[in-house]
């Protein structure tokens, strides 16, 4: 028979296990939660990303700064003067104007031609235009193809009016229209008076797709164009080359891409 000293022992020594089971099972819950909220943002990491927005030329062509640089060597111009032109008065000079169509190409002919003078150079600018189309990346191109396949694509270009594209020394349009052809939005500088590095052509475009900046990877090859888009919240990339940007895209995206 217990006594009643027996029955508090045995009562506190029940009241302990089931403490201590409590515990445990508080633990396990607590671990089993995290390990869940681990892999629902796991998830959300492969996920977060839905689109791909990228620049034109210099990302599926090779970049024209080559052509600027083998021009000027031709004539005796340092190297270097083309694109110190065009960065001089960024905003508001001939190449910015032309993007925006706020001048036609006979106006950008000799609004450069007086910018180059002033700087000592005599640099029409008909023959720079000239010089835009460089060689398509194919590897950036086929990149493009299985991006498609997963993410919504979108193109933003800061590019020339149409009066300007028969003065463009090749065979062939810049724009592929087999490469247009598997963007689901494309926004052109010369058709809305806008150009990078403005903010505000980066928000139409995810407008147009239908996404948030945070969602987005940006590729460009001008640095001065990635800055707004990254402080936009968007991922970006600086294309330097094809393997290069590839190689950081699929770390962008989880996806093998050549």
């Amino acid at each position: 028979m217990l006594t009643a000293r027996d029955a508090s022992i045995s009562n506190m020594m029940r009241s302990r296990q089931a403490e201590s089971l409590a515990k445990t099972r508080f633990v396990k819950n607590d671990v089993e939660r995290q390990e869940t909220e681990s892999c629902k943002m796991q998830s959300r990491g492969e996920d977060v990303i839905e689109a791909v927005i990228w620049d034109f030329g210099g990302v599926f062509t090779t970049s024209p700064f080559e052509a600027f640089a083998r021009y000027e060597r031709e004539r005796g111009i340092p190297v270097g003067a083309i694109r110190k032109i065009n960065s001089t008065n960024h905003e508001s000079n001939a190449w910015a104007m032309f993007e925006r169509s706020a001048i036609d190409f006979a106006g950008f002919d000799a609004a450069f031609a007086a910018e180059a003078k002033v700087l000592g150079y005599n640099i029409p600018g008909r023959d720079v235009v000239a010089l835009l189309a460089g060689d398509f990346r194919p590897e950036m191109i086929e990149a493009l193809r299985r991006i498609k396949a997963r993410f919504k694509t979108g193109c933003i270009t800061n590019n020339m009016p149409s009066d300007a594209s028969a003065a463009v020394a090749t065979s062939r349009s810049i724009y592929s229209r087999e490469i247009m052809e598997l963007f689901d939005a494309l926004i052109e500088s010369s058709k809305i008076g806008i150009r990078k590095p403005d903010p505000r052509i980066y928000l139409m475009m995810c407008e147009k797709l239908g996404v948030t900046p945070d969602a987005c990877v940006y590729l460009d090859d001008l640095g001065g164009n990635l800055k707004p888009a990254r402080a936009l919240g968007m991922t970006t990339i600086k294309v330097e080359s094809g393997p290069q940007a590839i190689a950081e895209l699929e770390a962008a995206t989880g996806m093998k891409l050549i």
